[in-house]
């Protein structure tokens, strides 16, 4: 049987947007190559081409360009198949708008929050840690109402005990009584030794960064305690008690003047002698990696490792002094270096003088 073909012939000008018609060829006529429909070019929409069943497939249209858009291919029955996706579909998964007002669900599954705190284990500390803080170091407080109850406030103490007993009962001390947390900021050292450091990220503890104070001072109004004297104050000898060492560069002011939030300074009588040291060996801790090793008398008493845990039963004594605010804008990149250092040595000065009151109103290491 011989196949029939199409043949593009001319049409005809007609009135309006010009068309094509593909007209049908008789039998006999010489084979073309392959069906083919030639579309006149148009501004308007291209007419329909017919195939060699007797069908027309319908033109794209060409829209505004005047250009024709590909057909598809015709089936068996005459109709068209479409050649490109849906588009009625979507390829790119699309993000339903959720409400503004719709709080998001926390995607941490425990009550850990940003900085490792555990409040579950807070708890639990506090529970261990309380009748220590009551019946052992017998824990007085003065001028704890001059601590904010809410908004940011930066807390400094002398800092002292070759393991230091000050920091966890200050913590303790006003999260008892003020049920407010307190996150404690030591040295990241801290944070790298294993279980400990753990255990102590669960506890409150906060590696001492000035973009975690800001964070925790100004962004989240928290209660953050910090140790100017640093690794100085607990690695002095016990010939040295009480006397405060260099605050660093006044790190801290710079931070309380940068989130906004007063400097609460706080005395601590008491921590000195619950685990004196008696002497240090620089070799040792060198090899070991730490800042310092000392020889405290609780370790030739107990024995190095029962020693290194156990108090001795000392009254704490803790005396709160009134808030330093600072007159500067917060939030700026930098202070001037000589505000710094006077503010810092001017807090320092104060509480140096109020542990020397302190020390000259204890009649007794136990008993206060």
């Amino acid at each position: 049987m011989q196949r029939v073909t199409t043949d593009a012939l001319p049409t005809p000008p007609l009135s309006g947007p010009s068309r094509g018609v593909a007209k049908r060829t008789v039998a006999g006529s010489p084979a073309e190559p392959a069906p083919t429909a030639e579309l006149a070019p148009s501004t308007g929409s291209a007419g329909p081409a017919t195939t060699s069943t007797g069908s027309t497939i319908p033109a794209a249209s060409t829209g505004s360009t005047g250009s024709a858009g590909p057909a598809g291919p015709a089936t068996s029955t005459g109709s068209t198949r479409p050649t490109g996706p849906d588009p009625t579909m979507s390829v790119l998964p699309v993000a339903i708008p959720q409400p503004a007002d719709v709080p998001r669900d926390d995607p941490r599954r425990s009550d850990v929050d940003e900085w490792g705190r555990s409040e579950h284990l807070r708890s639990i500390v506090r529970s261990v840690y309380d009748p220590v803080y009551r019946h052992w170091f017998r824990v007085e407080w003065e001028g704890l109402e001059k601590i904010p109850t809410d908004g940011g406030a930066l807390l400094i103490a002398n800092h002292a005990g070759a393991v230091p007993s000050d920091a966890p009962a200050i913590m303790h001390g006003i999260e008892r009584e003020l049920g407010r947390p307190v996150y404690g900021m030591a040295d990241y050292f801290f944070r790298t030794i294993p279980v400990v450091g753990t255990l102590w990220s669960r506890a409150g503890g906060v590696p001492a960064d000035p973009e975690n104070a800001y964070r925790l001072l100004h962004d989240q109004r928290q209660l953050a305690l910090v140790f100017p004297e640093g690794t100085k104050g607990p690695s002095k000898s016990y010939t040295d008690r009480y006397r405060l060492r260099r605050f660093g560069r006044g790190g801290f002011v710079e931070i309380a003047m940068r989130s906004g939030v007063p400097v609460i300074p706080i005395a601590v009588v008491g921590a000195e002698e619950s685990m004196p040291i008696l002497f240090r060996l620089p070799s040792v801790a060198k090899v070991l990696g730490v800042p310092y090793f000392p020889v405290t008398a609780n370790a030739l008493l107990f024995g190095p490792l029962l020693g290194s845990v156990a108090y001795f039963p000392v009254k704490m004594k803790m005396r709160v002094l009134d808030p330093v605010t600072f007159d500067v804008e917060p939030g700026l990149d930098r202070y001037s270096k000589s505000r710094v250092m006077d503010e810092s040595e001017r807090i320092r000065a104060t509480l140096q003088d109020t542990l020397h009151d302190m020390l000259r109103e204890r009649r007794s290491v136990w008993r206060g």
